[in-house]
């Protein structure tokens, strides 16, 4: 059971190169598995025992199945993850022709680790928007070159002596893709003719491109005892994966189960279709008052409710332990971590931690505790954004992970299976 969901996750990561990929390939398994689409534009019919899901923008998501009708005293519980990872878009008219070399202007996305970018094979994902018969609503369609035709070459130690005691990347010098390298006269615009050739739209009816850069590299299993999953897109499509998989088994009788993905969590989450947002509270109050219930008792349901924000965590590095907590390591194996932070960057308190531990204990999932050092500044994520917007309990828990926004990083297996089975765990509740 192990390897086959590794190798699901693993499938799921390289099928997924963009947010917007990360929720069709989601689509995809809740349609195998029975969910039906509901249109944000249209009525919805709701039945006790259904299982359903809705999108915004093509690259946000919930999904939920209706266990119970006792939904005020059973209410909600969710997980919620992200679609989005950091890298590069491409820009607006990004051909940049230098001698006969075709380069790419990007734009950062987020914050990656941008020297493990460098002299990697490369490819690009993402949408492309097109004339349509309503100019309020443009067609559109995904993009995934899946083969490399980009590369970001560093410079040669010959010409940067210092590269190894580290030297500054300029973010618009220096990180700019290679396309091509042509004989002929540099005069028309290369990419948007490979785009056009690519998915059969004309050049006159493109309007717009969502462009991402991704690592062509393939996820795999690594170590002796291939122990590692190393892979691009860990942070949060591993999580998005547990908590898919999880809503997929779920076979709970109370309340509802209930998946969420949001985008834009890499770049603050103040999107329409991110955490910072009405998009969620919307649906559960649509999904209170389709089952026959009142605005009130939506808001006595949303008492009864609970969220698990899931995103990773961080691992003790063993070349930088110092970076770690003092007397709250995370260690690999380990089981997931919840986060706590006394600003509240993350949700957890010790209502919603004692929440958590109980359920892993009442199901022998072990789990652990990550703190950031008092002198180190770390980040945030969906948890604090969403649950301010429908005042829920929360807690924020995320597998482990080495190089977090590295364009790979690395998870443990038993890390990700324990994930797995805690998410599971809580949605059958």
């Amino acid at each position: 059971m192990n390897e086959k969901l590794t190798n699901e996750l693993m499938d799921f990561i390289d099928s997924s190169p963009s947010m917007f990929h990360t929720i069709k390939s989601c689509k995809e398994k809740l349609e195998e598995n029975g969910f039906q689409f509901l249109d944000p534009k249209k009525h919805w019919d709701l039945e006790i025992g259904g299982k359903y899901y809705t999108m915004t923008n093509a690259s946000a998501l919930v999904a939920f199945c209706v266990n119970s009708s006792n939904l005020v005293e059973e209410g909600f519980k969710i997980v919620s993850t992200h679609s989005d990872t950091p890298g590069f878009r491409i820009k607006p008219n990004p051909q940049i022709k230098f001698e006969n070399y075709i380069k790419l202007n990007t734009e950062i996305y987020g914050g990656p680790i941008l020297n493990t970018w460098l002299d990697r094979p490369l490819s690009l994902a993402g949408r492309i928007a097109f004339k349509g018969s309503d100019p309020l609503h443009p067609s559109s369609t995904l993009v995934n070159i899946n083969r490399p035709i980009l590369i970001i070459p560093s410079l040669a130690i010959h010409m940067n002596k210092e590269v190894n005691n580290g030297v500054a990347i300029n973010k618009q010098k220096d990180i700019l893709p290679i396309l091509a390298y042509l004989d002929e006269i540099v005069d028309k615009n290369y990419l948007q003719e490979f785009i056009c050739q690519e998915t059969g739209i004309p050049e006159s009816d493109i309007l717009d491109m969502d462009l991402f850069l991704y690592p062509f590299e393939k996820s795999v299993l690594i170590g002796l005892n291939n122990e590692f999953i190393s892979a691009p897109r860990l942070d949060d499509l591993s999580m998005t994966y547990s908590a898919l998989y999880s809503i997929l088994n779920t076979r709970s009788n109370h309340g509802i189960s209930l998946f969420t993905c949001f985008d834009n969590e890499e770049i603050g989450s103040r999107t329409r279709q991110g955490a910072d947002s009405p998009f969620l509270a919307n649906i559960l109050e649509r999904i209170t008052l389709s089952l026959g219930k009142s605005r009130e008792e939506f808001f006595m349901t949303l008492e009864n409710s609970f969220m698990i924000s899931a995103d990773v965590a961080h691992l003790l590095h063993p070349n930088y332990p110092e970076k770690s907590d003092i007397t709250n390591k995370v260690l690999p194996g380990k089981g997931p971590a919840i986060k706590i932070n006394s600003c509240f960057s993350y949700t957890t308190d010790s209502d919603s931690y004692s929440t958590f531990s109980a359920l892993c204990k009442a199901h022998n999932i072990p789990y652990q505790v990550f703190v950031n050092r008092s002198d180190e500044k770390g980040g945030s994520t969906i948890g604090p954004v969403s649950a301010s917007h429908l005042a829920i309990r929360s807690i924020d828990v995320g597998t482990p992970i080495l190089s977090m926004h590295s364009s790979r990083e690395l998870m443990t297996e038993k890390d990700f299976i324990y994930t797995c089975d805690a998410l599971l765990a809580f949605l059958n509740l």
